[in-house]
């Protein structure tokens, strides 16, 4: 078919950019809590345009995910290996049943309705919301060994049931986790959060950590209560304020938590704003000195890589660790998978999550190297590393095997998501070995899946609607049973067998689905940022298994429809 527009006819990547952008604007339109998002935006307007007959032809839509899975896998990395363990294992028994459920419905739905294998992985990937499971699915196609007209045909398959099953997957969890998962439960998702929240704090009210954490400050005094040591001060103020210095008769006195406080010493203290409030009381008068403008406070990003700290919380790091190393650091926040966890005194910690340290700079330095490895965020990504990386993830991924005379491989797709997933991890471990700052993966995680799903949009365009006839009532009803079913068979044993928390469950699945709506819903739901302690294990290790399924999904519909 003949491109009908001159300009795309002329330029076909002038095609890509337009739906890349119409897509994106598209996607932001919000109706209540569903919002379709970039990629399902840019793969309806490709579809649209694709009607025209214009199509990008060559190897740009490989090379685009490519970049996206390996991106994909490079930031869930640290996350993805450290819950390969008991402790993960917990939350990770819902993104099995994910996986179970969504094959053995696609299946069902394969022999009932007679499915094709395009057609049954695109369902699949729609109804999962894994739109990384369309570049899977049809890396699996095109490894069937298919006549070109008949690949064709399955790739635009793939395409729309994916973008037909994805609307109506992502409303249903959207409505599940925010309306129907409370009300099964039992429980008020604002007041349940609220209440799980109050147990997390500490023993005076105050929330280590949490997101309005005031900001430090530093203050002078003179010491007007004689008998205090600084060991006693600090204890006085349950740790959230430092002595920083001592001056005494204009000379400055070495720090040490022994040290004697006598009348008329100057001292600088150091921490939070609302603690510092009983600094009148506890010591003296504040005066004004030179020395509060010297001091320059610092926040520092670091990667907790110390597995003695692993399976902490803040709060017991805080008991547990040296005075020399904790003396005048603060915990501002903690980060998994990008996201703030909300207070911390009952949520362990695990090695590659973002800890966010505070006070002076000598003070954070000396607590950071001993926690992890500092963030680097600068501007450059080591190529050399990132290029390696692929290769040799896009070697793995063209080893196979035959099972059943039927060759069975990870394809590029597959080996490009593990060598990211062990990258990411071996960057956590050994930052000296290459930098690939966050705003790098990132857009290459967009882009990349932006134009991939452009590119086969573009080509399943004039083929869009025999699907839609064919089988264009029966798919959203399959949908919405692919994101129905596994939530409720998570719900029950999350609840009655795992004993997950009510808040904390409900985002864990919208996790497993890897929904990123959902959680942002529930969240807002909540007032509370409790449902993201779920969230961030299901979503780390389901962004690995849905796309992984996606062969698994084309294989069998294929064996099934011969």
């Amino acid at each position: 078919m003949q491109c009908s527009v001159p300009l795309f006819d002329a330029v076909p990547l002038i095609t890509v950019f337009v739906c890349v952008v119409l897509g994106q604007w598209l996607g932001r339109i919000k109706l209540g809590p569903i919002q379709l998002g970039g990629v399902c935006g840019a793969l309806l307007v490709a579809l649209l345009v694709g009607q025209t007959g214009c199509m990008v032809e060559g190897s740009l839509k490989d090379f685009a995910f490519a970049l996206f899975i390996f991106a994909m896998g490079f930031s869930a990395g640290p996350q993805f290996v450290e819950n390969l363990n008991l402790r993960g294992l917990r939350f990770g028994v819902l993104s099995i049943i994910e996986v179970v459920f969504v094959f053995a419905i696609v299946m069902t739905a394969v022999k009932v309705l007679g499915l094709d294998a395009g057609t049954a992985g695109g369902l699949a990937a729609g109804a999962a919301t894994e739109s990384a499971m369309v570049g899977t699915a049809i890396e699996a196609l095109n490894r069937l060994g298919l006549a070109p007209e008949s690949f064709k045909a399955l790739q635009a398959n793939v395409v729309t049931a994916y973008t037909l099953t994805y609307v109506f997957g992502l409303i249903t969890i959207v409505l599940f986790t925010n309306l129907l998962a409370p009300r099964l439960l039992g429980i008020d998702l604002k007041q349940d959060s609220a209440r799980l929240a109050r147990e997390m704090e500490d023993e005076d009210g105050s929330e280590i950590g949490a997101p309005a954490a005031p900001d430090l400050v530093g203050r002078s005094y003179r010491v007007a209560q004689p008998g205090l040591t600084v060991a006693a001060l600090e204890a006085a103020f349950e740790g959230q304020v430092a002595v920083e210095r001592v001056r005494r008769r204009s000379a400055s006195v070495a720090v040490a938590q022994t040290l004697a406080l006598e009348p008329n010493d100057e001292l600088l203290l150091v921490g939070r704003r609302d603690a510092m409030l009983k600094a009148h009381a506890l010591v003296g008068p504040e005066v004004a000195g030179t020395e509060t403008n010297e001091i320059v406070l610092v926040e520092r990003d670091f990667v907790m890589t110390n597995r003695q700290a692993e399976g902490r919380t803040v709060a017991d790091l805080r008991r547990e660790a040296p005075v020399e190393l904790r003396h005048g650091v603060f915990v501002k926040s903690v980060r998994r998978m990008g996201m703030q966890l909300p207070s911390l005194n009952k949520i362990p910690l695990q090695r590659g999550d973002v800890v966010t340290l505070q006070g002076l700079q000598r003070d954070v330095d000396r607590a950071g190297d001993v926690l992890g490895k500092a963030v680097a965020y600068g501007n450059k990504t080591s190529l050399v590393f990132v290029g390696l990386a692929l290769i040799v993830g896009l070697c793995i991924g063209h080893l196979s095997a035959r099972i059943g005379g039927v060759p069975m491989t990870l394809g590029s797709g597959g080996g490009a998501l593990l060598s990211g997933l062990a990258s990411g991890w071996l960057l956590s471990r050994r930052p000296t070995w290459g930098t690939f700052p966050p705003a790098a993966y990132e857009l290459l995680k967009d882009l990349g899946l932006a134009v991939f799903v452009v590119c086969v949009g573009l080509s399943a365009g004039p083929q869009a609607a025999v699907l839609l006839r064919e089988h264009g009532l029966a798919l959203p009803v399959v949908g919405i049973c692919v994101s129905l079913i596994p939530a409720l068979v998570s719900l029950w044993i999350g609840h009655k067998v795992l004993r997950i928390d009510g808040p904390i469950l409900i985002g864990a699945i919208a996790g497993q689905q890897a929904s990123t709506p959902a959680i942002s819903a529930v969240v807002q739901t909540a007032n509370s940022a409790l449902p993201v302690v779920g969230y961030t294990v299901t979503y780390a290790l389901s962004n690995v298994l849905l796309p992984l399924m996606g062969p698994a999904v084309v294989f069998v519909a294929h064996q099934f429809s011969h």
